[in-house]
C-alpha cells in the first residue's frame, strides 16, 4: 500500500542566505529564524506587546541553572501561548509502547536475538499508534536509560499532535518518506537520514510515500551530543555542519485537534479547538535536527588491527559515568578496509555495554545471512557474540587487499543499562528462533605444535 500526504499546511520561513533547503546549518548552535518580517523581538527576550499579537514564551530543555555550555532554550513567539493547547487530559491506551521498568516474568531478555523486519499491520496506523517497543532499559521516572521502538506506519496524522515529556526521540527511517512538522519547523526524513526531536516539543507526522518503517531510541537521559574526539582531533566523524535544523513554520488552524502526551510512561489526550504547532517565530539552542548519515565520515585503522567499535560513534548521551554513555548511537557505514594481517570483521567480543542493532540497508560483515535490511539483533550485556563461521573462515582466508566495504549501513543503539524484551519482542514480533545455531557449526581449531597457526 502506497500513501501520499497533502501538501504541508505550515506556513514557513523564506528561504535566505547561509540557510539551505529550509534548514539553518549546526549542532548545538543559538539559531534565529523568523516565518513573518520582524515576528522575531531584537535585542531582547520579552518585551511588554510582541509584533502581530504574538505571545512570547520560553521553552527550556534544561534546569535554569545548568552550565552554561549546556543549558538549552528557546523563545517561542506564538499566535496562542501553550496553556491554551492543554485541556482536561483523559488517559488513553497505546498497548504497544511500552517504557522502563518493562520487566516481564514470562520473557527471558537474557539471550542473543534477532528478528526480522516488523511487517506492516493491515490496519492503518499512524507513526504513534504504530510504535512498536521492542527493549526498555533502565527507570523513565528516574531518567535514566532507553527504549527501543520500531514504527510501521502507512497514515499520516492529520489533526492529531503528540508530544513526549519523557525523553527526546532519535528516528532512523528505513522506509519511506516522512514529513515532521513541529513547533518550530519542518524537516522531510528519507532512509539513510535520522532526526532528533527535542523532550517537549510538540510536532506531527505525515507520511509522504509509504508505507513507512524505522528505529526509534528513545533517551530518558541527558541529550545526545557529538563525541569527543579526543586525538582524533577536529575533523571527521560527524561533523557540526552537517546537522540542520528547520526554519521557522507555523499552522494557524482552527479546526478540532487532539493533543496527546506521553508522561512517565503513560499517555493522555486534550482536545483543543485549534493547530498547536502556532510558533511564527524562534530564536535559542532547543530545537529539532536532521542529518544525513551519508555525510559522517569514518575513521579506522590503516596499518594493522581492529579498533573498537566506539569509532563510529556518531551521537552519544553521557551518564554521570565518564566514558559510559547512557546511550551510543553507532554507524557502520560503507568504508574501505585496508589493515594488513587482521581480522578485519568485527572481533568476538563479550561487552559492558548492551548492544541493539538494525540493518538500513545492506549486508552487515559479520552476519552475511539472516540480518536483513530492516531486522534486528539484541546482544545484551556480558553476553558472548561475533561472525558466524562463514564470515570467520571468509576474514581468516582472505587475501588482505585494498577492500571496499560496500552497499552497507547499520547501526547500533548501545546503553550501559541491559535491555529487557517486551512482549510484543519476545511473542509477536518475527523473532528468528534459530539465530543462537549460527554458531553451532565453529571448530575447534586447536593445535598445540609450537609455531602453529
Amino acid at each position: 500500500m502506497n500513501t501520499h500526504a497533502q501538501p504541508s499546511r505550515m506556513t514557513t520561513a523564506p528561504t535566505t542566505g547561509g540557510r539551505h533547503a529550509g534548514y539553518m546549518s549546526g549542532f548545538g548552535n543559538d539559531f534565529e529564524t523568523e516565518a513573518l518580517p520582524d515576528a522575531l523581538p531584537q535585542g531582547m527576550n520579552s518585551p511588554q506587546k510582541c509584533n502581530y499579537g504574538l505571545y512570547g514564551e520560553q521553552l527550556s530543555g534544561t534546569a535554569f541553572t545548568a552550565p552554561s555550555h549546556q543549558n538549552e532554550r528557546t523563545w517561542c513567539y506564538r499566535i496562542r501561548p501553550s496553556v491554551k493547547h492543554s485541556k482536561r487530559y483523559e488517559k488513553i491506551e497505546l498497548p504497544y509502547w511500552k517504557s522502563a521498568p518493562n520487566i516481564d516474568p514470562d520473557v527471558i531478555s537474557l539471550g542473543q536475538y534477532r528478528w526480522d523486519p516488523i511487517p506492516h499491520a493491515a490496519e492503518d496506523l499512524t507513526f504513534i499508534t504504530g510504535m512498536r517497543t521492542m527493549t526498555t532499559a533502565g527507570n523513565v521516572n528516574t531518567q535514566v536509560g532507553m527504549a527501543t521502538h520500531v514504527y510501521v506506519a502507512t497514515s499520516s496524522m492529520i489533526d492529531d499532535y503528540f508530544y513526549c515529556a519523557d525523553s527526546e526521540l532519535l528516528i532512523v527511517p528505513q522506509q519511506g518518506l516522512l514529513r515532521i512538522c513541529t513547533e518550530l519547523g519542518i524537516i522531510d526524513l528519507e532512509p539513510k537520514e535520522i532526526a532528533i526531536i527535542p523532550r517537549g516539543l510538540l510536532f506531527r507526522v505525515e507520511v509522504i510515500e509509504g508505507p513507512v518503517r524505522g528505529f526509534v531510541c528513545e533517551n530518558y537521559g541527558q541529550k545526545f551530543e557529538l563525541p569527543g574526539r579526543g586525538p582524533i582531533g577536529a575533523n571527521c566523524m560527524a561533523n557540526p555542519r552537517d546537522f540542520k535544523t528547520p526554519v521557522a513554520a507555523f499552522e494557524d488552524r482552527e479546526l478540532p485537534s487532539t493533543v496527546t502526551v506521553k508522561w512517565c510512561g503513560q499517555f493522555h489526550r486534550t482536545e483543543i479547538g485549534h493547530s498547536p504547532l502556532d510558533v511564527v517565530a524562534w530564536h535559542g539552542n532547543y530545537a529539532p535536527v536532521k542529518y544525513d548519515l551519508r555525510t559522517y565520515c569514518p575513521v579506522g585503522a590503516i596499518l594493522f588491527d581492529h579498533p573498537d567499535p566506539s569509532i563510529f560513534t556518531v551521537l552519544t548521551a553521557p551518564s554521570g559515568q565518564p566514558g559510559t554513555a547512557n546511550i551510543d548511537f553507532v554507524l557502520f557505514r560503507e568504508r574501505w578496509m585496508v589493515a594488513e594481517d587482521t581480522f578485519r570483521p568485527p572481533w568476538y567480543h563479550r561487552n559492558i555495554m548492551s548492544e541493539l542493532m538494525g540493518n538500513i540497508y545492506g549486508q552487515y560483515d559479520a552476519k552475511p545471512k539472516g540480518f536483513v535490511p530492516g531486522g534486528i539483533s539484541l546482544h545484551n550485556m556480558m553476553l558472548p557474540h561475533g561472525p558466524d563461521k562463514n564470515a570467520f573462515e571468509g576474514a581468516s582466508n582472505a587475501d588482505l587487499k585494498a577492500e571496499k566495504l560496500d552497499n552497507t549501513m547499520s547501526f547500533m543503539f548501545e546503553t550501559r543499562f541491559p535491555q529487557h524484551l517486551t512482549h510484543f519482542a519476545a511473542k509477536e514480533a518475527p523473532l528468528q528462533d534459530d539465530y543462537i545455531d549460527c554458531w553451532e557449526d565453529i571448530e575447534k581449531k586447536f593445535d598445540g605444535t609450537p609455531g602453529k597457526k
